[in-house]
């Protein structure tokens, strides 16, 4: 499977529709009760970027991503404009943002990941397609120097300390990261409605595990 390391313009994105999806599989017994079990151990997000109206530039934009991608054979990168940072929408980036590990004495490699907390309840969501340039990492409540103390991949978001942290101590990181996703039509309908303008109603793209 390709994948491409471009991001789907964020201009052409924005005000697209969609977000996780779960695969629940639901078993009622004779009783009236119900077994609930699920085969994906991470949801899985779903978008519709249909442009509505747009300006022809526009739409010959997403003509050439899409055919650059070849329709559904290369992943790219997609910015989610309701969920792309370690901290709040609102907030800005900080190193102590998320908890991604906990020190051995032994491991230098942590794997970026974002954890969703409701009640009692959470959810570590793995974060593989940071945006270069954003992450901040520390340990045990102070903040590292890229290129010196750590550094990313921004391709698996991997974070690599070069100093493997004492036993116990708590490894963080802030970021904003990109969904991996591929189209999931080999086929884009254009209905030019009028001079410089034109719709694309239904562009559907899927997440993709990486």
């Amino acid at each position: 499977m390709g994948f491409h390391e471009i991001r789907f313009p964020a201009s052409l994105s924005f005000g697209s529709a969609g977000g996780p999806e779960r695969r629940t599989e639901v078993v009622t017994l004779a009783n009236g009760h119900e077994e609930r079990n699920t085969p994906w151990a991470h949801s899985r997000r779903r978008y519709d970027a249909g442009l509505g109206m747009r300006a022809l530039d526009d739409l010959e934009t997403l003509i050439a991503f899409f055919e650059a991608r070849r329709g559904r054979l290369h992943g790219f990168r997609w910015k989610d404009w309701t969920d792309f940072k370690s901290c709040p929408a609102s907030g800005t980036v900080a190193f102590d943002d998320q908890v991604i590990g906990t020190g051995d004495g032994e491991t230098q490699d942590f794997q970026l990941i974002k954890t969703y907390i409701s009640g009692q309840a959470s959810y570590a969501r793995p974060v593989a397609k940071p945006v270069q340039g954003t992450v901040q990492a520390g340990v045990s409540g102070t903040g590292l120097s890229a290129g010196t103390d750590y550094t990313l991949d921004p391709t698996t978001g991997v974070l690599h300390l070069e100093t493997a942290p004492d036993a116990g101590a708590k490894i963080t990181a802030g970021y904003e990261f990109d969904v991996p996703v591929r189209f999931d039509t080999d086929r884009i309908e254009i209905s030019v409605e009028r001079f410089q303008a034109g719709e694309a109603p239904n562009v559907p793209v899927v997440e993709i595990r990486i």
